[in-house]
């Protein structure tokens, strides 16, 4: 990149974060989905900001991911975009891979409101949003386009699976195939997500026999395209031990960890009891379930590590300490859209200097 090309860059991030300054306390003072809803609605401007100003990862933070390779080590957590309308903003913005759902094989509208709780001083949230979407099959005809139109990113893009909340859990290896079939050759990975706190029973599927029954249908069914776990930070080491050697016998490609949390940590005590917990006060437990999820590995599949993830700090101590990439969601609420490409652009400035330079 040349001197006047990186100069850009940084004055993009510049230009994308004092914009969100100015913005995000209008935003905070609506309803936190109002926010988020209005916020997507406005992310073709956004990505058009973010291309103007080349956020695209120094090439030298690509990293391996399984069989993936993440342009950076910063990828986007699924939960954010529930049906894909914003793949390519996320792309621009300088995101090294985008996980879009959770999505479900039946389209529903999730808990009722309100449903997602901010935590200003915390840098939380906590969210009870019940997998909110509009199906598996709505997502993959957006895939789809996307596609066909020839606009499809450079980068990774998962589709994260989950349990429709009216099919039992004794009908849910079903439930999870029909949104694979719906969904097979039109996404990079998959992902099966048995660990959100919002669906009735949905974390009953991490116990070992539920999951060798659920993992033996999916990896299979998804044929070429690796598929990855994503397991609660609620677990007990042992069961999340166990759940990462099914993962590993099934054939699964990684283990993304950590979902948000029941738990309260820290001063959330007060905070709204009801739903997952994400952000600052999830990093000290995420970072000692990551450590158990690694150590289960043995280095046989690459770990995803997630929580509390809010800058390059928190990035290199977890590729540190043997995760084979991040992913963060809550943070960009709070720091804004330039959040990725600064931590990126800090990474990259750790790196040695190359020879001659």
């Amino acid at each position: 990149m040349t001197g006047r090309l990186r100069h850009f860059s940084i004055s993009g991030v510049s230009v994308l974060d004092f914009l969100y300054r100015v913005v995000r306390p209008l935003l905070f003072r609506l309803d936190p989905e109002e926010a988020h809803e209005l916020v997507l609605g406005t992310l073709p401007v956004a990505g058009m900001l973010a291309r103007l100003a080349n956020l695209t990862p120094d090439p030298r933070l690509a990293c391996a991911v399984g069989p993936l390779t993440f342009a950076g080590p910063v990828a986007l957590a699924a939960g954010l975009d529930k049906d894909g309308v914003g793949i390519r903003t996320w792309e621009a913005l300088g995101f090294g891979a985008v996980e879009v759902g959770t999505v479900t094989g039946l389209a529903q509208k999730g808990n009722p409101r309100p449903r997602l709780f901010r935590l200003k001083e915390q840098h939380a949230l906590v969210n009870r949003m019940g997998f909110n979407n509009n199906g598996a099959i709505a997502l993959a005809a957006t895939l789809q386009r996307l596609r066909d139109s020839g606009r499809w990113p450079k980068v990774p893009v998962g589709a994260n699976l989950g349990k429709s909340k009216l099919v039992e859990n004794d009908n849910a290896v079903a439930d999870y195939l029909n949104s694979l079939k719906a969904l097979k050759d039109r996404a990079d990975y998959f992902v099966v997500n048995v660990s959100s706190p919002n669906t009735p029973g949905l974390r009953a599927l991490q116990e070992k026999e539920p999951l060798q029954r659920l993992l033996a249908a999916a990896v299979p069914e998804a044929g070429r395209t690796p598929v990855f776990l994503k397991l609660a930070p609620d677990l007990e080491d042992d069961a999340l031990a166990e759940a990462v050697g099914v993962a590993i016998e099934s054939g699964c490609a990684g283990i993304i960890a950590t979902n948000t949390t029941l738990s309260r940590p820290g001063d959330t005590a007060r905070a709204e009891q009801y739903g997952g917990l994400s952000g600052a006060p999830l990093r000290a437990l995420a970072r000692a379930k990551i450590r158990v999820a690694l150590q289960a590995t043995g280095g046989r599949i690459p770990v995803i590590g997630v929580g509390g993830v809010a800058c390059a700090d928190d990035v290199a101590e977890l590729l540190a300490m043997g995760c084979a990439a991040t992913q963060l969601y809550t943070a960009l609420i709070y720091e804004g859209p330039g959040l990725v490409a600064r931590i990126h652009r800090d990474l990259a400035a750790r790196l040695p200097v190359p020879a001659g330079k």
